[in-house]
């Protein structure tokens, strides 16, 4: 619950001001959570909504926020995804003018794709990126161009991110799940809540003068996806889905589900949690699909 979240965070100072550039999943629960903590957030929507205090922005038209939209911003998260020729759409319109409001932390949600398929191996911060998905080599170049912007900018390296209404529990109930065996295979992922919390920690962190320029944002247990699906199954009090062989259900997979499927790793949370001292809201695929069962049972109150 964000609840848990706001009670264990520590606010940031009070003329602090947070741009968030994309209000999507992610960037709309590090806002919930900022605001709660009291501190004002200026989101960026292609399309915001009439009755939202949100800001347009929209590479693919030229709408742009104006230098006051941005007055007073200290700190920056960029959610944004790379265009389709590798190009990062916020900070090609929009670098000059961070560069000159000079925040003192800039957010950079990247992938875990861009270490690539590790044959189930653990992997970490100090090991080199070896994209082999196209779309895992544009991120990988996206994070060059932030970390050579001159900014003070920090990457966070986030698996499959799940949570309220992205969960399995969703696609059991709406009858979509599947539950493929193929053996040796983990996924590694991530409550949105703690992509949230983490952020705030090591914006706390930076502040203090421990910012590493890349950390690996993901809970404590690598998983079979089809033992995320059992455990969901029990908590809807259903049947899981049948087991199905990967060698049979990829031959009606789309190329982008057999891209997935293609790479194998376990991603290590070592220094945001040992080193940096993240305290994970939902350290493993259990506790969080319990948060997230429990949030559709008072959304349905």
């Amino acid at each position: 619950m964000l609840s848990r979240l706001v009670n264990q965070a520590q606010p940031l100072e009070p003329t602090a001001r947070v741009l968030v550039l994309g209000k999507g999943y992610s960037g709309r629960c590090f806002s919930q959570l900022l605001n709660a903590l009291g501190t004002p957030v200026i989101g960026t929507r292609r399309k915001p909504d009439n009755n939202s205090t949100d800001i347009a922005f929209d590479s693919a038209t030229d709408l742009q926020p104006s230098p006051g939209d941005l007055e007073g911003v200290s700190h920056v998260l960029c959610t944004i995804p790379p265009s389709q020729d590798g190009r990062d759409p916020a900070l090609e319109c929009l670098g000059p003018l961070l560069t000159k409001i000079s925040p003192v932390w800039v957010g950079y949600l990247s992938t875990t794709g861009v270490y690539g398929d590790r044959q189930g191996q653990w992997v970490s911060e100090t090991d080199p990126a070896s994209p082999g998905q196209e779309r895992s080599r544009r991120r990988l170049g996206c994070e060059q161009a932030w970390l050579n912007s001159g900014l003070p900018v920090q990457i966070l390296r986030l698996p499959g991110i799940y949570g309220p209404g992205r969960s399995v529990l969703d696609g059991l109930k709406s009858g979509r799940a599947r539950r493929i065996n193929k053996q040796n295979q983990v996924f590694c992922r991530i409550h949105v809540e703690d992509i949230a919390g983490a952020c705030l920690h090591l914006i706390h962190r930076a502040s203090r003068g421990h910012a590493p320029s890349i950390v690996n944002v993901v809970d404590d247990e690598p998983t079979p996806s089809g033992e995320l699906l059992v455990f969901g199954a029990d908590l809807l009090n259903c049947n899981p889905p049948p087991e199905e062989n990967y060698t049979d259900a990829c031959r009606n997979m789309s190329p982008m589900a057999r891209s997935f499927w293609s790479e194998n790793r376990r991603v290590s949370n070592r220094l945001l949690c040992n080193e940096l001292g993240y305290k994970l809201l939902h350290p493993n695929y259990r506790d969080g699909l319990r948060d997230c069962l429990m949030q559709s049972d008072q959304s349905n109150i």
